[in-house]
């Protein structure tokens, strides 16, 4: 069996004569040489294929956006040298239905058992069933991200018969699977399944009740002949060589693929690598039995959400690609896959961490502008924006994002205040240059943002605190004021930060002292109190903009 740990990286691959050039600037590059060099040693000159493999079970979650995007970052880069690549992504839409989600009519559990294309869609879908309602999302979502694949319905695949010979082949070689998966067995200490019929890789779904709850009692290598019983009472002889309503046992029907479809890169989760695992024990059944080879396949590592736990989708609503997009641009999340080598885990912010995600995205695009990125950090930031087939769509002004989400907080999304405020801040001209930057942030404001941090600004003064307050404060109060007619976020950032300074007779440049820190924080708690009743609220400089000059006079009492 070959592990993706043992490959030797190469600075430039052969293919049909010619040298392909590799950049090895990253874990893409480097996936791409051994991917390029495999194909020509297995297949030379055919179209080299990456794949992928999905469950429509329930939403497809940004764990399973990983199983996509890996394979898509390698095929894209070899596309990018030229040569032609095939990205597959199978829909394992032919596995049984498992359980009924929470929040879901609990007579679904009539069809459990039942392939996932032959249960209804949850109730209110417009989509013809379980499987197509939650493949629908998904597939949008990879368009918009630039992720081409070749979809493969594994329904369609089984029923079409295209497997038939796959499925003699593993119905008389049954024994040397058996043998396979007796010796991890042996290893795990675990007991044979107690079956008298034999083993058999074969899974028929039952031709009246549709489900999986059938045991194949015997099978006949010459004539193909099949017999099988059923929980719900029935039985039937079929001829294997005519029946097209069953699918291979999962650690039999993944090496059955690899061979099958030619795989030479596919990547999967690090519960797929353990001892007797689908990973471990295809890796010998796709040579021993199907004469075919497994891929090279990086194990990836999981990927979570800020303040959550590792996701998995059968435990409930998780987010997905979709939902991440609604958030961010395509660029942002391509980037954070990009960025980290399958085998290192990640987070993708829900919260405010966004904020702090966008200023290293923003800080990254200063740095490829003016030409001082690092090489790993050029190649994902590449990766990020375009592929081989062109640039993904980019925001033409990008305001920053947490500057966004203030003035989508204060304004609550009106279109006319929020483009006065980003053409006071940062010269925005049209809404529409903004986007699609700002509807991410806006939708994130709406969204995600705590209730118990959103901004309500003051409609009238509040009197009480403002009678309160001692000599010191309401100097303070009348130099902000009177300093407001610098309108710019520098001339608002330089005013707040200053006035404590020009109370203390400090020069405006003055370095920051803990005194010095201290007094700026309580002028900052005063002015935030005034305005939106609170002691915290968006950048003070930004939140000033967007309350306007006179209305900052009246709530601050001048």
């Amino acid at each position: 069996m070959k592990s993706c740990n043992t490959l030797a990286w190469s600075p430039r691959s052969r293919k049909n004569g010619a040298m392909v050039e590799s950049s090895e600037t990253d874990w893409v590059s480097r996936f791409a040489d051994d991917v390029i060099a495999e194909a020509e040693r297995r297949a030379p000159g055919k179209p080299i294929v990456c794949a992928s493999g999905l469950s429509p079970s329930g939403p497809v979650h940004l764990g399973n956006l990983r199983e996509v995007m890996t394979p898509h970052l390698v095929a894209d880069e070899i596309r990018r040298r030229g040569l032609e690549c095939v990205h597959l992504l199978s829909w394992d839409d032919y596995d049984r239905f498992r359980r009924v989600p929470a929040g879901i009519d609990p007579s679904w559990a009539e069809h459990v058992g039942k392939p996932l294309t032959s249960v209804p869609a949850p109730p209110g879908s417009s989509h013809a069933n379980w499987a197509e309602h939650f493949k629908a999302p998904m597939i949008e979502a990879l368009a918009r991200l630039g992720i081409e694949v070749r979809g493969i319905s594994q329904t369609e695949q089984y029923t079409s018969g295209a497997y038939r010979e796959q499925i003699l082949l593993a119905m008389r070689e049954r024994a040397k699977i058996d043998a396979v998966l007796a010796r991890y067995r042996t290893r795990a200490g675990e007991p044979a399944p107690a079956d008298e019929h034999g083993y058999f890789p074969y899974k028929p779904y039952c031709e009246m009740c549709e489900r999986d709850l059938t045991t194949v009692t015997a099978y006949d290598d010459e004539t193909t002949e099949l017999a099988y019983t059923c929980a719900c009472g029935f039985g039937e002889t079929v001829r294997l060589a005519e029946h097209d309503r069953g699918k291979l046992v999962w650690k039999v029907d993944w090496p059955m693929r690899w061979a099958y479809e030619g795989v030479v890169f596919e990547p999967s989760g690090v519960d797929h690598h353990s001892p007797g695992s689908a990973w471990v024990v295809g890796g010998e059944i796709v040579g021993e039995v199907f004469g075919g080879h497994q891929p090279i396949g990086p194990m990836y590592a999981f990927v979570g959400i800020t303040g959550m736990a590792k996701m998995s989708s059968s435990k409930g609503d998780v987010p997905t690609a979709a939902d991440a997009l609604e958030i961010m641009e395509a660029p942002v999340l391509r980037w954070l896959y990009a960025r980290r080598k399958p085998s290192q885990s990640f987070k993708v912010a829900f919260d405010q961490e966004i904020h702090r995600l966008y200023d290293e995205w923003d800080a990254l695009g200063r740095k490829v502008s003016e030409e001082r990125a690092q090489p790993a950090e050029l190649a994902a930031y590449n990766r990020a924006v375009r592929t081989a087939s062109g640039p993904l769509p980019a925001t033409p002004h990008p305001v920053p994002y947490r500057t966004l989400a203030s003035v989508a907080d204060i304004t609550t999304g009106h279109a006319g205040q929020t483009l006065r405020i980003l053409r006071d801040l940062d010269g925005v001209e049209s809404l529409d240059a903004a986007r699609p930057r700002l509807d991410r942030a806006q939708h994130w404001a709406a969204v995600h943002l705590p209730p118990d941090q959103r901004t309500h600004i003051r409609e009238t003064p509040d009197h009480e605190l403002l009678d309160s307050l001692g000599p010191d404060e309401r100097e303070a109060l009348r130099l902000l004021a009177e300093g407001l007619d610098d309108w710019s976020l520098d001339g608002l950032t330089t005013l707040v930060y200053g006035v404590p300074k020009l109370q203390a007779g400090l020069a405006a440049d003055a370095p920051a002292t803990p005194e010095l820190k201290a007094a700026q924080r309580a002028f900052f708690v005063l002015v935030y109190r005034l305005l939106v009743g609170r002691d915290t609220g968006p950048r003070l400089p930004t939140l000033l903009m967007a309350v306007g000059a006179d209305r900052v006079r009246k709530l601050v009492g001048s």
